[in-house]
């Protein structure tokens, strides 16, 4: 991956210097999940082809699978049209993205008419979360 600081001045990031990054299954499409990376995070991302990412909660970079061994390999990153969203195409390690043991965070879907509609949990844990994290 290019690793040319030039190709960062097109990058848009927000008042508190993040950008939203949106991370897809590269075989399949399927969205695993959304974080923020800040300039170092990009940075390191692009240089190592591994996903790094800012955890907001934890004010620091945040290698994607440094607890759980679920790491992404990114093959394709991407900037969007106003250059203010990264997509990452990546190969999940494990098949898990998501802290709750499932492979996307997107597990809930809204089902059920307006008035009465609900988000319903629609993809299993794969894995239990207290066998994850330690």
């Amino acid at each position: 991956m290019d690793t040319d600081p030039n190709w960062m001045n097109d990058v848009v990031f927000d008042e508190n210097g993040l950008i939203p990054a949106i991370a897809q299954d590269a075989d399949n499409g399927q969205i695993l999940m959304v974080a923020w990376m800040n300039r170092e995070a990009l940075a390191e991302t692009a240089a190592t082809g591994r996903a790094v990412y800012w955890s907001r909660s934890r004010q620091r970079l945040w290698r994607k699978g440094e607890e759980s061994g679920h790491t992404q390999a990114v093959h394709d990153l991407r900037l969007d049209c106003d250059g203010d969203v990264i997509l990452l195409k990546v190969h999940q390690e494990g098949g898990i993205a998501c802290h709750t043991g499932r492979a996307s965070c997107f597990f809930r879907r809204l089902e059920g008419p307006a008035g009465s509609a609900s988000w319903v949990t629609v993809d299993p844990v794969l894995k239990d979360p207290e066998h994850i994290y330690k």
